[in-house]
């Protein structure tokens, strides 16, 4: 059988784009995105990819000449629906631990503009070390400030970093560490202007659920595909940056769901509460009626209406965002929740509940009182629920933690400010109610 790139040769294009990372995310995401952008002559970029860890795929990647396959899977207004692309937009890769130099010959080309990256949520993290002048440094930080200082020796401008990982403030975090090792580092108050005036760091909200590679799946692309990758419908893009970028990016002109804005903190909160938060208020009622998947509970009509009641009566009446963003995010969700090409386990959401459901439910139990002077039912069920799970020895969590919900009643449970970040004995009346 030949292989891809013997059946979908490369396309040359200009080098635009810096990107850290060839998981399966970003090929199904951004790189999708620029391979969309390009193929209806919206832009004309394609992205050399730096392997961030020692060990990646990179070889792989280039074996098949950086082509690969994606497979968009899910419901689509109620139907389930099979979308294949052959994606084209990365022209190559550099693997900084087997050619440095290559690394930091990308600082002196003129035409990168944007520098894409996921390294984890534990990527964009600060650690003390040197700046090697033989070798690629350990963190992701380290290695953006040493290509930055090789592009401010060379005299050109800097980048838009458009950083995916999934902390809060991503861009603005980046920053700050890589101005941490320029103290460091001592490489001056002038290279630190530029990082501060010749960058822009925007802040980003991804939201896609990335299957990756079919393993244990037959599909016949006709070819051979080692890079094959799967992914849902739904996908979001949420960027905190100047309106000119995206003039310059156009994403959402070549159809995407990507939101540039000043501000994204309620999209932040759109999707914390409204996805996030219906997981984290169902998962302990589904495990204790013996449901296994997300999906189980979307065929099931009493588990369906439960989650349709928590979305659309308790969370969305607690959010600003206009009605209809939040009806239509929403409406997405259930088709996500519905999706038969995704096995979501309730025992991985269920892991560490306690702090998930403070973030991600509780907020909505207490702005749901203040703006209606009452109970969220479902939610406040699904609290006791939580509890209700752990003291059954079902609940995955810190020992302490289970060691505390085990050995304490609910009226303990409720009052501890290390759990909540407040006192919930004003509910005790609402949650016992469900013990008798």
């Amino acid at each position: 059988m030949k292989k891809i790139n013997e059946v979908y040769p490369k396309v040359t294009r200009k080098e635009t784009v810096i990107q850290f990372g060839e998981g399966g995310f970003l090929r199904a995401f951004t790189d999708w995105m620029i391979d969309i952008m390009n193929k209806k002559g919206l832009y004309n970029g394609n992205i050399v990819v730096v392997q961030p860890i020692e060990m990646g795929m990179c070889e792989m990647l280039e074996a098949q000449d950086c082509v690969y396959t994606h497979i968009i899977r899910g419901i689509v207004d109620g139907e389930e629906k099979v979308e294949k692309t052959v994606i084209d937009s990365i022209s190559r890769c550099v693997n900084p631990y087997k050619d440095y130099q290559a690394f930091l010959d990308l600082a002196k080309n003129p035409d990168f503009r944007f520098v894409i990256s996921n390294t984890t949520e534990a990527g964009i993290s600060y650690e003390k070390e040197d700046m090697l002048k033989d070798r690629i440094q350990k963190s992701f930080p380290a290695k953006v400030t040493v290509l930055l200082y090789e592009r401010f020796k060379a005299g050109l401008d800097g980048f838009v970093f458009l950083p995916c990982e999934l902390i809060d403030k991503n861009g603005d975090n980046l920053k700050k560490i890589i101005l941490q090792y320029a103290d460091d580092w001592s490489l001056g108050e002038e290279f630190k202007k530029f990082v501060c005036e010749k960058n822009y760091f925007c802040n980003t909200l991804v939201d896609r659920i990335v299957t990756g590679y079919p393993k244990g799946e037959n599909i016949d692309l006709g070819y051979e595909d080692n890079m094959l990758d799967t992914s849902e419908y739904f996908h979001l893009w949420v960027i905190e940056g100047e309106k000119s970028f995206e003039d310059e990016f156009p994403l959402k002109a070549a159809g995407l769901n990507v939101i540039w804005t000043t501000d994204m903190s309620n999209y932040r909160t759109r999707k914390v509460r409204i996805l996030n938060g219906a997981h984290s208020s169902t998962v302990a009622y589904a495990m204790l009626q013996g449901f296994e998947t997300v999906k189980n509970c979307m065929d099931d009509e009493k588990m369906s209406a439960f989650i349709k009641k928590s979305i659309f009566e308790e969370i969305i009446p607690t959010l600003d965002l206009p009605e209809n963003e939040l009806l239509e995010f929403a409406s997405a969700v259930l088709d996500r929740f519905s999706n038969p090409y995704i096995k979501h386990l309730w025992s991985s959401i269920s892991l560490n509940l306690v702090s998930k459901f403070k973030v991600r439910v509780l907020p909505s139990i207490l702005e749901y009182i203040k703006r209606k002077n009452a109970i969220p039912e479902n939610l406040v069920f699904s609290l006791y629920c939580l509890i209700k799970l752990y003291k059954e020895g079902k609940g995955t969590d810190d020992k302490d933690v289970i060691e505390f919900i085990m050995n304490n009643d609910i009226k303990a449970i409720l009052a501890n400010e290390k759990f909540w970040d407040t006192d919930l004995s004003f509910l005790y009346d609402e949650v016992i109610k469900y013990e008798n």
